[in-house]
């Protein structure tokens, strides 16, 4: 064998893995897509499926969402003070938080407690073999399991990203008056100096498409566990991190999107 073919056989080892997973991932998300539109829609799972994800985000979102907005926002307000403009540091309390803290508090918490968790419990079904008797039953296991999980993974995303743009305005309004004593009629004034509907709806995009993308690397992880246990403890540690790159490499692209179209006008 020469060793052009060694070196063939070993490159097409490390590569086919991940291009398969590539393909496994798209074809996913293409029958999520189509299933989605399937009746009867599965309400029930989603609600449930709702509130499980809320349940185990919730909690972390307000431990990152306070201090991280809070001493943000505190610390533009130095800046702003510095310069002598505090008086518009509502302005960029609102900017900061409707466009890069929301969103990004939400990919950490999202691909962090809500994507681990469905993969763990998607994991755990597939190694129990659950999923090849629904398979086995005729019922297909993407609209059924898959679609509720995903849909409520977007909807709790967009909450939570509601929830974090709260908690950053009404700290940084907190710290803004009583601490570092900006006029209160000049920060609630500022707010909409330079943040928008476009701003928020950037927000809200970003907040919906980091729910969906961390429902279906959740789900996909899950679905393609192998290995027993030890394979669904290495699904999720996949999923943690295939979440957050592909998550903050979305932001990267509707941040640019967003700035076209909103601030950057």
């Amino acid at each position: 064998m020469s060793t052009h073919t060694v070196i063939a056989t070993y490159l097409r080892g490390q590569v086919q893995p991940g291009i398969d997973a590539v393909g496994g991932f798209f074809r996913t998300c293409a029958l999520t897509g189509k299933a989605l539109f399937r009746r009867p829609f599965q309400w029930r799972e989603t609600i449930e499926q709702g509130w499980f994800i809320t349940s185990v985000s919730l909690l972390p979102t307000l431990a990152v969402a306070i201090p991280l907005t809070v001493l943000i926002i505190f610390t533009l307000n130095i800046l702003l003070a510095e310069f002598g403009a505090a008086d518009i540091s509502g302005a960029g309390a609102a900017l900061g938080a409707v466009t890069q803290l929301g969103p990004l508090t939400t990919v950490l918490v999202i691909a962090g407690a809500g994507s681990t968790a469905i993969c763990a419990d998607l994991g755990a079904r597939t190694i129990r073999e659950e999923i090849d008797a629904l398979e086995v039953l005729g019922i297909d296991p993407i609209h059924r399991l898959v679609v509720p999980r995903v849909v409520a993974a977007t909807i709790v995303a967009t909450l939570l990203n509601g929830a974090v743009i709260t908690i950053g305005l009404v700290g940084g309004f907190v710290f803004g008056v009583f601490i570092q004593h900006i006029s209160a009629g000049a920060y609630v004034g500022t707010l909409t100096l330079i943040t928008g509907l476009p701003e928020v709806v950037i927000s809200v995009v970003k907040s919906a498409v980091f729910g969906t993308i961390a429902g279906l690397v959740g789900c996909y992880r899950g679905l393609t566990t192998k290995g027993g246990p030890k394979g669904v403890g290495t699904a999720v540690n996949e999923t943690l991190v295939l979440c957050v790159i592909a998550l903050f490499a979305v932001n990267v692209v509707l941040t640019t999107i967003g700035v076209r179209f909103g601030t950057g006008r």
